[in-house]
């Protein structure tokens, strides 16, 4: 048994808890958050699918730079060094957000602070065998994934509940509107959808208004054209006036000039037969289609701010849908005009009925601003702690870096062993394809649940977000991971590993129902959520013991930090392709494509090796 010798020996109670929370925030806040920050601000699903799966680079390859951590200062050093860092980066972030090239810099700041998170993960575990004996690293490791999934609720949950509460609290008053349709009522003829007519209210306080609160529709279908018409006029209004923006994104600045050969010849190609195959319905079918009516948004007074404004499906008949106008953005220099939101009719729809549009509002960029800074204030004072409270082990010196020379030769013999080991195709395909399906899974769940209807959304506000997936989810989560565990535990994987695929997979198929229901209904939301949360977490204990299987023998350590670069690589390719797949055939195809994608996962299982009793106790 060894111990371990340090200056001021402390309780690993007082800094594993909080050194292993702060090492999964700043993962789940890059990684995971960013998605909502860039969705709420308006980002198509192909950039921050693309753009934020570049995040997962770091965590690819940090074993490459893992020798400077150990021969450059101390793992202690490194590890408070880094918490400052990361809480720097975070504050820039929030900075960023007001600015119009947004996108860019704060892409680049989340690339920053990716990097310093793995960097701290490097110092952090080898710091941990450092500080703490054998009995007391077998004692902790479950103190570790405890309080690193607790960093997930923290990050998905609590940060986006506060971002949703902010914007809550710093929205205008907003009214409803009730769309009723009556069978007896007659709409006008030829191409006269009529604009309401426009008169603000004056001097009352700032607040969000409509001209009338009740919009009356006809059920008679209108021929394409005429609804075509007025749909083009609507835009080209909130277009014009500067209520429709499309914020700066990268790959559409990029496609100004020359698109390339690559995008002449792969992928518009491919893009338009998958559109034209696989893509969601056209709302303007041949015939006739469903009758419409416009709504008309303003504000009563300038309001010294930007101002989002989303009409959203409340209540009533899902017949009624908004099918233009779903994010309005309001400032000093068009709050006196009024933007036009469109609701549009089933055109089956021969019977009385009627629906609730809530008009709701908030600055959104002022909410992730003051978040980021909470965020940044928690680093920063982590950091502090940990530099007062982080044992100074004897062993935690930096290396020789006289010896360079032959410890990186050391280093390239530790990967050519890994690539020596038996079967190495097999384990590198499952590394790589077990995820396969999750991976372009995980990049549009929020963008899903975030998104109106018209487009095949939820609709969700960003504060139920925080509770559905990034609360009720985690736990669900962290509940298959413990029963996972347990299991393999009592059985050994093997044992288990066919139903813990199977456990992991086939849950997906709850987001199949929830994109062609369309339910409002919260709770049903979060237990489909819940449910694919907590096999997914199931699940996912057959690949992280493999790991270990895996890096089993000689330079184990260093075998299983290889393992976890394959498994940030096999997340970050299928990661960059899901969200222009999703744009590209709609979010039901795309749902059953990865349930499709699944199957990779299948077969890889029947390739790979396994010991009989590897896993279990004894």
């Amino acid at each position: 048994m060894s111990t371990v010798s340090t200056v001021s020996r402390r309780s690993p109670w007082a800094w594993v808890p909080t050194l292993y929370l702060i090492q999964g925030l700043p993962f789940v806040v890059v990684n995971s958050v960013s998605v909502i920050v860039y969705k709420s601000l308006g980002v198509s699903n192909a950039d921050i699918a693309f753009y934020t799966a570049w995040l997962y680079l770091p965590w690819v390859i940090k074993p490459l730079w893992s020798p400077v951590v150990d021969i450059l200062r101390t793992r202690r050093w490194w590890i408070w060094v880094m918490q400052l860092v990361m809480g720097a980066g975070f504050a820039g972030v929030g900075l960023t957000l007001p600015l119009s090239i947004y996108f860019q810099a704060s892409l680049v700041l989340f690339y920053l602070v990716a990097f310093a998170s793995a960097t701290h993960d490097i110092a952090a575990d080898g710091y941990y065998m450092l500080a703490t004996t054998e009995k007391e690293q077998a004692f902790y490791v479950g103190i570790r994934s405890t309080f690193f999934r607790v960093a997930n609720i923290f990050g998905q949950g609590l940060l986006v509940i506060l971002a949703g509460y902010l914007q809550g609290r710093t929205g205008l008053p907003g009214p409803q509107v009730i769309v009723r349709v009556q069978p007896e009522w007659v709409a006008p003829g030829g191409a006269d959808v009529p604009f309401p007519y426009w008169q603000a209210p004056t001097n009352p306080p700032l607040r969000v208004a409509v001209q009338a609160g009740e919009l009356p529709l006809a059920p008679q279908p209108r021929a394409p054209s005429e609804v075509a018409l007025r749909l083009a006029e609507v835009r080209h209004w909130n277009e014009t006036n500067a209520f429709t923006r499309v914020r700066q994104q990268i790959s559409r600045a990029r496609q100004v000039g020359d698109p390339g050969w690559w995008h002449r010849a792969v992928a518009r190609p491919l893009t338009e037969f998958l559109h034209r195959h696989f893509g969601p319905e056209e709302k303007l079918k041949p015939g006739h289609v469903g009758n419409i009516g416009v709504i008309a948004i303003g504000l009563t007074q300038p309001p010294g701010r930007e101002i989002v404004v989303t009409p959203v499906f409340k209540a009533g008949d899902k017949s009624i849908a908004l099918v233009e106008g779903s994010r309005l953005v309001f400032d000093d220099t068009n709050w006196h005009r009024p933007a036009y939101a469109v609701v549009q009719l089933d055109p089956q729809l021969r019977k009385a009925a009627q629906a609730v549009f809530e008009i709701r509002s908030g600055n959104i960029v002022f909410s992730w601003t003051v978040t980021f800074f909470a965020l940044t204030g928690l680093l920063a004072g982590f950091g502090i702690w940990h530099q007062f409270i982080l044992p100074r082990p004897v062993k935690d010196r930096p290396g020789d870096a006289q010896n360079i020379l032959v410890f990186i030769r050391e280093f390239f013999q530790t990967f050519g062993a890994f690539f020596a080991k038996e079967r190495i195709g097999a384990l590198l395909a499952f590394l790589l394809l077990f995820r396969f399906g999750e991976a372009q899974l995980m990049k549009m769940v929020v963008p899903f649940l975030l998104d109106v209807r018209e487009v095949g959304g939820l609709g969700l506000t960003t504060g139920q977000v925080g509770w559905v997936y990034g609360t009720m989810g985690i736990l669900g989560l962290t509940a298959g991971g413990l029963l996972g565990g347990f299991v393999a535990s009592r059985h050994g994987l093997k044992a288990w590993l066919w139903a813990m695929v199977f456990i992991m997979h086939v849950p997906d198929a709850v987001f199949i129902y929830l994109s062609y229901a369309q339910p409002d209904h919260l709770p049903i939301i979060t237990g489909c959520i819940a449910l694919e949360q907590f096999g997914y977490g199931f699940g996912f204990t057959a690949y992280m013991l493999y790991m270990i299987y895996i890096a089993r023998g000689q330079h184990e350590t260093a075998h299983y930090a290889i393992c976890t670069g394959f498994m940030a690589l096999g997340m970050m390719i299928p990661g960059m392709w899901s969200g222009w797949l999703q744009e590209t055939i709609g979010y039901q195809h795309f749902f059953v494509w990865v349930i499709l994608a699944t199957i990779p996962s299948f077969l890889v299982v029947l390739l790979i090796p396994l010991d009989r009793d590897f896993g279990r106790k004894g």
